[in-house]
């Protein structure tokens, strides 16, 4: 209200702004039906009003809740409006798929929104596209290897990274705690060791400030008031949430860029320290070899590190605190999960190649993934070109929703959508069974990079602290009191809680 409140005082201009912007959206809405071809069907949608579009119809602080009720009126392929903005949806395990999958090409491309192109400019892997995207995507996805995400070097580095985990843990001694900030910190630390070939304490205010900092732009850059940014980005002056993101970024840049310094002063091509290194050295390469369209920049590397911290902190913390609280809240689940640890492992380290010995910690773990939802939009997409698909044309550039939550909660796909049912992944022997619709990471050209280590992570983490700690509500809190709703952002989070880590006998 105090934005409107604010528009409303500058009457004169606002209601140029208005006639200009309705002029714009009848003459969008004429071009799109003029270049529409005779048999070529647009897909249905709720009628939109002028300026506004949909968004009177659209819960801003859970859209995505909304977008699935739309599709029982509208169907599996619809259309919204987001202000002036046409942006199709796709709900459910099947159309989800088939678009990101079989039509990958035709669904590949990035909508990279006002709000994303303040923190990336086009630039690194999440929200760029075409051949920069192509070449950075290539890069990171062979470096990263070789640096070990997902082999056995990550492995290592998890399980020390752990050690330190419950040391912070155990300075609670049983009492209640807020896990947000030890959590992220160890896993964002897997990252830190893999980027910059060390990790870093728990109490350097320089590595705690970029982690919050980004967290926090995680969470602004899903609100509503977000939302409206990228839907009228004229509002900017008017949004803090906007300058706060922006102070973050900048914040968070100016840190790194002392970092990739002080790793560039050291900098040995026959002693790699981790990716920075490796995109130090190929930058190298190309200036000395006078390459001009060289992709290998300052900007693309800043980029591409804040990428890789957002993605791989924010998304394995959040999962792991969901995972946390999940046992809190149903304790029997908690105790088959430290029976069957017990059982296999005993008292040793667990290790990756216990989770096949472990058909029901894995999945928990999967139910967590499934149920937490904690990309429930998805990252917006946008048609490479002209395509027709599910008996519907929608036209080259425009913006699509692949609707995550519509695939992990398809009443379809899954006998308990809305209920923490590990047995969604088990068979009748108990054995644990993949799962098709089982999709946390996206699908196709977009899927996340960085899975294969996100898995490990989470198995590591998940079945270390469920060796050592019984987890537990505070006294006087119920697993009642433990909402499943979470709070949106881009990711989904946990609501405010803590949780007792209390070291088992």
């Amino acid at each position: 209200m105090a934005v409107v409140e604010s528009m409303l005082n500058f009457s004169s201009t606002g209601t140029l702004l208005a006639a200009f912007l309705l002029l714009m959206f009848l003459y969008r809405l004429t071009c799109d039906s003029r270049s529409q071809k005779e048999g070529e069907i647009e897909p249905p949608g709720p009628k939109p009003l002028p300026l506004l579009g949909n968004l009177l119809s659209l819960d801003l602080t859970r859209p995505f809740d909304t977008l699935c009720e739309l599709s029982r009126t509208y169907g599996n392929v619809y259309q919204v409006f987001l202000g002036p903005k046409k942006v199709v949806v796709l709900v459910g395990h099947k159309t989800v798929k088939e678009a990101l999958v079989n039509y990958a090409d035709e669904f590949g491309e990035r909508d990279i929104t006002p709000g994303f192109r303040i923190v990336t400019d086009g630039h690194g892997i999440l929200f760029s596209n075409g051949e920069n995207w192509k070449e950075m995507r290539r890069f990171a996805l062979s470096n990263l290897r070789d640096f070990g995400m997902g082999k056995r070097g990550s492995e290592d580095k998890i399980i020390e990274e752990i050690q330190y985990l419950k040391g912070e843990f155990d300075k609670f001694e049983g009492k209640a705690f807020d896990t947000t900030h030890p959590v992220n910190y160890a896993v964002s630390n897997i990252i830190s060791s893999i980027v910059y070939g060390s990790r870093f304490e728990y109490t350097d205010p320089r590595f705690t400030e970029m982690v919050d900092k980004a967290n926090e732009n995680i969470r602004i850059s899903g609100s509503a008031s977000m939302m409206l940014y990228n839907t009228f980005p004229w509002l900017g002056p008017f949004l803090n949430s906007k300058r706060i993101i922006v102070r973050n970024v900048l914040k968070n840049r100016a840190e790194v860029t002392k970092l990739i310094n002080e790793l560039l002063e050291t900098l040995n091509p026959q002693d790699l320290r981790g990716f920075v290194d490796s995109f130090l050295i190929r930058k190298q390469s190309d200036e000395q070899s006078g390459k001009k369209d060289s992709r290998f920049y300052q900007e693309n590397l800043l980029v591409i590190v804040g990428n890789l911290f957002a993605a791989g902190t924010d998304t394995t913390g959040t999962t792991l605190r969901w995972a946390l609280m999940l046992m809190a809240k149903y304790p029997q689940i908690q105790d088959r999960v430290q029976d069957e640890i017990d059982g296999v492992i005993g008292g040793r380290q667990p290790v990756v190649d216990d989770r096949k010995k472990l058909p029901y910690t894995d999945a928990v773990i999967h139910e967590t993934q499934r149920l937490a939802n904690i990309v429930p939009m998805n990252l917006p997409h946008k048609t490479s070109c002209d395509v027709h698909f599910n008996g519907y044309f929608i036209k080259k550039g425009t913006p699509v929703i692949p609707l995550l939550t519509s695939v992990l909660k398809d009443p379809s796909e899954w006998e308990k959508p809305n209920s923490f049912y590990p047995e969604h992944f088990l068979d009748e022997k108990g054995q644990f069974v993949k799962r098709d619709a089982f999709m946390p990471f996206s699908a196709g050209r977009r899927v996340c990079l960085g899975e294969s280590l996100a898995n490990m992570e989470l198995f590591l983490f998940f079945t270390s602290l469920l060796q050592s700690y019984r987890f537990t509500t505070p006294p006087g809190v119920s697993g009642d009191d433990l909402d499943l709703k979470g709070i949106v952002g881009i990711t989904l989070n946990p609501s405010p809680h803590k949780l007792c880590a209390i070291r088992r006998p």
